[in-house]
């Protein structure tokens, strides 16, 4: 743990790392080893802001784009 962190330094249970919402309800941290539940992260994305394509629909345009090449 980091002791500039404000939770580390009042010993609350939470996460460093980010959690990344998918569009079918998937969730995942960008810690590999974290077991702590979504409310225990500061930061939260959906996955379409780091350039994931699960909430496209089937048959766009990305999605045919990345098939053909």
């Amino acid at each position: 743990m980091d002791n500039d962190c404000r939770g580390c330094r009042a010993g609350l249970d939470h996460c460093h790392g980010t959690v990344i919402h998918h569009a079918l309800q998937w969730v995942e941290c960008t810690e590999d080893d974290c077991v702590m539940p979504e409310i225990a992260h500061a930061f939260v994305v959906d996955c379409e802001a780091i350039g994931c394509v699960c909430a496209q629909p089937r048959g766009s345009a990305e999605d045919r784009a990345s098939s053909t090449g």
